[in-house]
């Protein structure tokens, strides 16, 4: 039975979820690297987490880390797909825009794309291989993060955490609100006592 402090937390959580942004992960290799997105997805209030399995082994993303209630998958919502043409369909149907990472010079500065959409997908590829053709070729625009060190790539996991901050710091610029409603907050609540 949770407590009313408890039930609180997840109220106030469930309040700060980004409604509309969600993150695919295609083909990820290290489930390890997957967790660690998992944990920035839910430091910034995404909630939907879409992943891929086309060319690599699935995983199943609740099992992911550990299994101790810390994990952020626990409290995520994940789609699979076996395919990225069945995933960018759905994205499609949902009214996403697509915003794929991409080293550079392959994208626009991460700073100067338009990451304001209501309802946008943030698009990460293999650790090695990064997205497909077929991704990049999908999206509505590619997106960069500018590098100068000698090391020319930054680890997965850190390159989605920048983009999600900076697309939530897009966000928060426009004064639009990006909540939830009242109703989807209420239902995330439930779902996340039955996982407790």
């Amino acid at each position: 039975m949770a407590t009313a402090r408890r039930i609180d937390r997840l109220r106030s959580v469930a309040a700060a979820r980004q409604a509309g942004l969600t993150v695919v992960l295609e083909d990820i290799h290290d489930p390890h690297n997957a967790e660690a997105i998992f944990r920035s997805c839910d430091a910034f209030g995404v909630q939907e987490v879409h992943l891929v399995f086309e060319r690599e082994a699935p995983f199943k993303p609740r099992r992911v880390g550990k299994a101790s209630s810390a994990s952020a998958n626990k409290w995520l919502s994940f789609t699979v797909h076996r395919s990225t043409a069945d995933c960018v369909s759905a994205l499609r149907a949902s009214g996403h825009v697509l915003a794929a990472a991409a080293p550079p010079p392959r994208g626009r500065d991460l700073a100067a794309t338009d990451l304001t959409a209501r309802r946008l997908a943030l698009l990460f590829g293999n650790e090695h291989r990064g997205l497909s053709e077929e991704a990049l070729a999908a999206a509505d625009q590619v997106m960069s993060i500018a590098i100068v060190g000698l090391v020319r790539s930054l680890n997965l996991s850190v390159a989605a955490a920048i983009c999600l901050h900076e697309a939530t710091r897009q966000r928060a610029a426009t004064g639009r609100d990006y909540r939830l409603s009242a109703e989807e907050q209420t239902r995330l609540v439930a779902e996340w006592l039955d996982r407790a």
